[in-house]
């Protein structure tokens, strides 16, 4: 165990306030599987934030989240569209192939985002029945590259999937980050926008587990209670997962916890930008920061931070921040990256 870890915002530990939630549903009896009052309260308060006009529903993990929202909208002859550093591409083991056969079309993208004008010439098989039909494209919000899709970009992929009889789906581990750092509300980025299923993680933003669906789609979202409970994402006690979120909706504890890990990554990337020998090389839009260590300081300072290698070819690694991350531990960390050098 590593006393500061920059590896990700999933080391994290539990906020206070979701584990007082959760010992406070610990009491007594109640019915399983969502039948319960805590979780239908929850899941409405979770369809109002969203803008209503739509279905919420709980999963375990951020990889469920998405094989249930994608399930949902392909057939095994259909093809989903995604950056090629897309987590279902790189970092689900073919999770969402197996469970819906469907292909996915891996885009190359520079900085983890997609346009319509990278989409469509990757359609110009539609309809030929030799051909996988292109049916979703699949973006993150934020992106694994820490970058942003604005506003009006998420408007013009959403409308350009409609036009082409396609979805548009939000893979939104970091969701919270993503409206943190856009100062907008979850209804102006999903419903407004025009997303048709776009999920809600908690994981990495102080929860110990559990992630939320939204489908603005009723007629999609029929079968969905099959769906979860053959992928195994159907929680029996599902009362734990709707205090985590109960306290997590709970005065916007949720923008709270991710505002301040935009903060602490801003913060890093401002210290590290003085480092002569150090480059940052993406925008620091949430709580990422991408950077060229020299490879001979990598190794030593590995051994005593936690972080991930990014590109080895370019020795860029990933510096993530979480909720619980303090200026001193990034004092700590520029410190000895300081006294290496």
């Amino acid at each position: 165990m590593f006393p500061i870890s920059f590896g990700s915002d999933n080391h994290s530990g539990v906020h206070p306030k979701v584990w007082e939630a959760m010992h406070k549903a610990d009491s007594g009896f109640c019915p399983a599987y969502g039948d319960d009052p805590l979780t239908q309260k929850v899941l409405k308060q979770l369809e109002w934030l969203f803008g209503g006009g739509c279905e919420a529903s709980f999963v375990i993990t951020g990889t469920g989240a998405n094989v249930f929202a994608l399930q949902n909208l392909v057939s095994s002859f259909h093809a989903i569209f995604c950056a090629n550093t897309a987590h279902i591409n790189v970092d689900e083991c073919g999770a969402v192939q197996k469970f819906t056969q469907a292909r996915l079309k891996v885009i190359d993208s520079p900085n983890g985002k997609l346009s319509p004008e990278m989409i469509y010439p990757h359609l110009m098989t539609n309809r030929d029945q030799h051909h996988s039909q292109g049916r979703v494209v699949s973006i993150t919000q934020s992106t694994e590259y820490g970058t942003l899709y604005s506003l009006a970009e998420l408007k013009a992929l959403a409308d350009f999937c409609h036009q082409q009889q396609m979805y548009l789906h939000i893979d939104g581990a970091r969701l919270a980050n993503a409206a943190a750092a856009l100062g907008c509300s979850l209804k102006e980025m999903c419903k407004d926008t025009g997303a048709d299923i776009v999920s809600f993680g908690g994981a990495k933003n102080g929860l110990l587990f559990g992630e939320a669906l939204i489908c603005y789609h009723p007629e999609l979202c029929a079968n969905q209670r099959f769906y979860r409970k053959q992928c195994s994402q159907l929680f029996s006690k599902m009362r734990f997962i709707a205090a985590q979120f109960e306290a997590y909706l709970e005065d916007d504890l949720w923008r709270k916890n991710a505002t301040r890990a935009n903060e602490m990554a801003a913060l890093l990337a401002s210290r590290l930008k003085q480092i002569p020998q150090v480059k940052v090389t993406q925008p620091v839009m949430v709580n990422s920061v991408y950077v060229i260590l020299p490879r001979n300081i990598s190794p030593s300072l590995m051994e005593r931070y936690h972080f991930y290698m990014w590109n080895e070819a370019l020795n860029e690694v990933r510096l993530m921040c979480g909720y619980n991350t303090t200026e001193e531990q990034i004092d700590s960390f520029v410190a000895d990256l300081r006294s290496m050098l």
